[in-house]
């Protein structure tokens, strides 16, 4: 009997213990759940603490960002060196940037509003680490460091959309003025009057109430906007009910010229006259001189125009003098072959590179109109030598240009119908 009651004293104890633990137990966790409880709450007040945002705040807002990105446009008078030196980089790094720069045949000539864009890294030891510079409204060449921490190019061709403009309008004016006023960029304008300078003298033959049609290629960006022109793909000037029509025409690999509607080229040695917009005011032959006041012989022409109106090069050809020419002021004389020189004279200022030397392209701009040596007003004093022998420009017979026959006739024709086919669809669309 007594045996049996000390094993049920031992279960309950057993039990006792058990129950004691457990509540131990319970309570142990309270204490630690409650103590986290307000630790969280601690740590969270301190985080909501007014003055700690505002030190956190200080602190990241003095943090200098790891790259810095530097634009500039290229201004009048800037070289490459003067625009590399306004960086904060070191004098080497300056050399080796403006070294990368002039291994690139496209960027030899710094052009006004040439766009720069420079990304430095701030922790980098050499901080210029990517640069661009744009060559043309359509391409940039980018630099990046590369493995051997040398700086390597690579041309970057902007992706714009090609689209064929038509205009028309009729000539009140002057031909430049009603074409500015429907949108045609003065670029197109000067290309449009270079192409009818053989056959056309725009001071004579043209009349109020005539009229002009133009296609040519337009380059639009992402934002629909014109960024540049191209080349003219059709022309035509109406002058008192008779069409003067002009095709582009590609007769052999990379030669392109411009064809009447019967596949002759308007190309001659020499433009008829090298200059547009302006008047005749004094024509070839013997006159009063305005200023020596005794008659004498005038041996070119004389076109009135407001100071600063281009002048082209009516003819490919080689700058023999481009400097002072006592009566004449500032000149430019070209000889083009063996047969032809002309001479301009009176102008306010030479052309960007035109010097003595400099090979020049047909319809190139050599200088701007001027009233510089013995000289009443601005105008454009043009001389023709042929032969050694000065003459009339306005009555020169030159030869003309190339004329398709056989098979490039014939394709020629292929390629005028489509041009005209185009024409139609572009003026359906204006309706």
């Amino acid at each position: 009997m007594k045996i049996l009651e000390l094993n049920r004293l031992k279960e309950y104890s057993i039990f006792f213990w058990l129950i004691l633990v457990t509540i131990i137990g319970i309570f142990i966790t309270t204490i630690y759940s409650n103590n986290k409880i307000e630790q969280n709450k601690k740590i969270n007040s301190t985080l909501d603490n007014l003055y700690l945002k505002k030190i956190v705040k200080e602190i990241t807002k003095n943090l200098d960002p790891r790259f810095t990105y530097l634009q500039y446009t290229s201004r009048s008078g800037d070289t490459y060196e003067n625009i590399i030196n306004k960086l904060d980089i070191s004098p080497g790094e300056r050399k080796e940037i403006l070294s990368s720069i002039l291994k690139e045949k496209s960027l030899k000539i710094l052009r006004v509003n040439q766009n720069f864009s420079f990304k430095l890294d701030n922790l980098s030891t050499k901080r210029v680490i990517e640069f661009k510079i744009q060559t043309d409204k359509k391409n940039e060449i980018i630099f990046k460091v590369s493995k051997n921490n040398k700086f390597s190019s690579k041309l970057i061709q902007k992706n714009f959309e090609k689209k064929l403009t038509y205009k028309e309008t009729l000539i009140t004016t002057s031909l430049y003025n009603n074409a500015i006023n429907i949108g045609i960029r003065p670029n197109v304008i000067i290309e449009f009057a270079r192409l009818y300078g053989f056959q056309i003298d725009f001071q004579r033959d043209i009349w109020k109430n005539d009229s002009f049609q133009i296609i040519y290629e337009e380059f639009i960006n992402e934002d629909g906007e014109v960024v540049d022109t191209g080349e003219i793909i059709f022309a035509n000037l109406n002058l008192q009910d008779n069409d003067y029509q002009l095709y582009k025409y590609e007769y052999e690999k990379n030669k392109i010229d411009y064809f009447d509607e019967n596949g002759k080229s308007v190309r001659k040695t020499l433009m008829k006259t090298p200059i547009n917009g302006a008047r005749l005011s004094s024509s070839y032959g013997k006159r009063k001189h305005p200023i020596l006041g005794y008659t004498k012989m005038h041996t070119g022409t004389d076109f009135a125009a407001p100071t600063g109106t281009p002048i082209m090069a009516s003819g490919d050809g080689k700058v023999t003098k481009a400097g002072w020419c006592g009566g004449g002021g500032n000149c430019v004389k070209i000889k083009h072959n063996n047969t032809y020189q002309t001479v301009y004279a009176h102008m306010s200022k030479f052309g960007r590179g035109i010097k003595r030397g400099v090979k020049v392209k047909q319809g190139q701009i050599i200088g701007y109109v001027g009233s510089t040596g013995l000289s009443t007003g601005p105008h454009l004093h043009y001389e023709v030598i042929e032969n050694g022998r000065k003459v009339n420009s306005q009555k020169l017979k030159l030869p003309s240009g190339k004329i398709l026959k056989g098979n490039e006739r014939k394709k020629f024709e292929v390629d005028k119908i489509k041009i005209d086919v185009l024409k139609s669809d572009l003026i359906a669309k204006l309706n």
